[in-house]
């Protein structure tokens, strides 16, 4: 599988507001963008996005070239899809030892 990892993570929040005052306040990270779903927070060395819903953990950008090839591979090693957003495209892939990564091309 090719891929990309990038600097970004992704969490999800029940309330992105307040998760987002903790990390500028207590971590130093600046707000870049607001949305509606989502807040972007960029720190010195990562790039931080709050998404609204449950919580599932850090999430790790991983940018490939095919979103249904990668999930195809992953899941046949053990992997479990936790969220697919195919009009995206991108999905969300938990594997055997716990961390997620969101695919996305």
């Amino acid at each position: 599988m090719s891929n990309t990892f990038g600097t970004d993570i992704l969490i999800q929040a029940k309330d992105p507001e307040k998760a987002a005052r903790f990390y500028v306040k207590e971590l130093g990270f600046e707000i870049t963008e607001k949305a509606p779903e989502m807040i972007s927070l960029h720190g010195k060395n990562i790039n931080l996005f709050i998404e609204r819903g449950p919580a599932l953990g850090p999430v790790l950008e991983v940018t490939v070239r095919n979103v249904q090839r990668a999930k195809a591979k992953l899941t046949k090693k053990g992997c479990k899809i936790v969220k697919d957003e195919p009009d995206f495209p991108r999905c969300y892939v938990k594997d055997p030892y716990g961390l997620i990564y969101n695919l996305t091309e």
